[in-house]
């Protein structure tokens, strides 16, 4: 798994950013990050949905708000219709660009509620799926003045829905200045490449080019954890995958995310997840055994890309 900083540009007139993206054979596992608040609709698939330390199965019509600097992937096992691609529309905005929002339109200021749940991740419920759907579509063929009053439209519906659920996700990064600097970037992206190897904090200073103490003080003032605690969810939140996606023992998962010593990942673990790896596969797979049954059965190739 590679986490990498996805750098995101608006098109020209426009001051967000939108994709409709169309993927005949599934949606890859792509673990990355960005400065950028995301709310993603998926449609025509099923599969699981990472968001942090969170993994949950999700359906045709998933839609989700994640908060900036959020590591987040879709991973697709199939589609509705098979002769369809599987489909992801998303919407792409800065904080500065709520900001603007807020001091030009003060009618917006209820949404900076919805907005504070981001960091986590926020699911929402069917009815507000229902009237959005049919918005986020509408922005395919719309201009870019047309698609800023949908795109309006749909954070005023989202901000009053009462069956919206935040994720259970611990992993937070602080984005506030974290794309304009190019040491923690190039440290985390290492962090994130070589997360199952030791990892000295020598090399991570070394990499963002500053001394032993600096970069624990700008480590920690990036992402508000120390890097010993965001290598340990980094590597639980990977083995919260292997565990629900492969048979592997719970030593072999241990050993691919990094750990020699098999009681340290069940400390560490059960401190991050309230409960043992066992447990948590048992829990989870009965979980999404129950949510998709028909679907989980059918699909025959892995869970997780590699």
């Amino acid at each position: 798994m590679r986490a990498f900083y996805e750098t995101i540009a608006p098109e020209p007139g426009a001051s967000w950013a939108f994709l409709d993206r169309r993927l005949a054979d599934g949606i890859p596992f792509e673990w990355h990050y960005h400065p950028e608040f995301e709310l993603t609709l998926t449609l025509n698939s099923h599969g699981h949905r990472y968001v942090g330390d969170d993994i949950d199965a999700y359906d045709d019509g998933d839609l989700v708000l994640i908060g900036p600097g959020i590591p987040h992937s879709w991973c697709s096992q199939g589609s509705l219709d098979a002769g369809s691609p599987h489909v992801a529309l998303v919407c792409w905005f800065t904080q500065a660009w709520v900001e603007t929002l807020l001091g030009t339109f003060p009618e917006m200021t209820p949404i900076t509620k919805l907005l504070a749940r981001a960091p986590q991740g926020v699911r929402f419920g069917p009815v507000a799926r229902e009237r959005v759907i049919p918005l986020m579509q509408e922005m395919r063929s719309s201009a870019p003045a047309r698609r800023l009053l949908l795109l309006l439209d749909v954070l005023d519906t989202l901000r009053q829905d009462g069956e919206a659920e935040v994720l259970a996700n611990a992993a937070q990064v602080q984005m506030s200045d974290l794309a304009s600097d190019d040491r923690i970037l190039r440290a985390l992206n290492h962090l994130h490449v070589h997360y199952p190897e030791p990892i000295r904090v020598e090399r991570l200073a070394e990499i963002a080019c500053v001394s032993t103490s600096a970069f624990h003080r700008m480590f920690r003032r990036h992402t508000r954890v120390t890097m010993v605690d965001y290598l340990m969810r980094l590597r639980v939140g990977r083995a919260c995958s292997l565990l629900i996606g492969t048979t592997q023992p719970v030593s072999v998962v241990a050993t691919d995310v990094g750990y020699t010593n098999l009681s340290l990942f069940n400390r560490q673990f059960s401190r991050l997840k309230g409960c043992s790896p066992s447990q948590f596969r048992r829990h989870h797979t009965r979980l999404l055994a129950e949510k998709t049954p028909a679907r989980l059965s059918m699909d025959r190739s892995p869970m997780l890309a590699t």
